[in-house]
C-alpha cells in the first residue's frame, strides 16, 4: 500500500480499497472495458478494437469505448441507469489511464501492472496520470 500511495499521493487517507492482486495480463483500459484477459493499448503489440485508430489520443480511446456502446457525456457524477468510464490525460493531452464507475459512485482502476483499486475519481490525479479529462457512458444492463 505504501508503494501505491507513493505513486499516487491522492490515495493517502482517501479510504481507497485494493480489490485484487497484481496482474500483468490486463491494464486499465482493458479493466474499464471489463476485459481481464488482454492488455489494451493503441500500439502494435497490444489488443485494440478493429477499425479504431492506433494512436495515443483521447479521441482514439473514445472511439474504442464507442465500439462497446459508450457515448460521450457531460460529467462523472453517478447516474444510476448508466455505466461510466473516465479517461485521464497528461497536460499535453495524451491519455494515461481509464477508470470505470461502480454502482456506488466510486471508481475502479487497474493501476498498470499493479493491483485493481476502488477509489474516488480525483484520487489518481497528479504527476503519473495527469487528471480526469473525459467521460463516457452507456446504459447499464438490467441486473447490474
Amino acid at each position: 500500500m505504501d508503494n501505491l500511495e507513493s505513486l499516487f499521493p491522492g490515495l493517502r487517507g482517501s479510504g481507497y480499497l485494493v480489490t485484487s492482486r497484481e496482474d500483468v495480463r490486463y491494464n486499465c483500459v482493458a479493466w474499464a472495458a471489463e476485459d481481464a484477459e488482454h492488455w489494451w493499448w493503441p500500439d502494435e503489440d497490444s489488443y485494440w478494437p478493429e477499425g479504431v485508430a492506433r494512436e495515443e489520443t483521447i479521441a482514439a480511446l473514445v472511439a474504442a469505448f464507442e465500439k462497446l456502446g459508450f457515448v460521450p457525456c457531460n460529467g462523472s457524477l453517478l447516474e444510476e441507469a448508466y455505466e461510466k468510464v473516465a479517461i485521464y490525460a497528461a497536460p499535453d493531452g495524451i491519455p494515461t489511464h481509464v477508470a470505470r464507475q461502480l454502482p456506488s459512485g466510486l471508481w475502479s482502476s487497474k493501476l498498470g501492472q499493479l493491483q485493481d483499486i476502488e477509489h474516488r475519481l480525483e484520487d489518481l490525479g497528479g504527476a503519473l496520470y495527469g487528471h480526469y479529462a473525459n467521460c463516457l457512458k452507456r446504459e447499464r444492463p438490467v441486473g447490474r
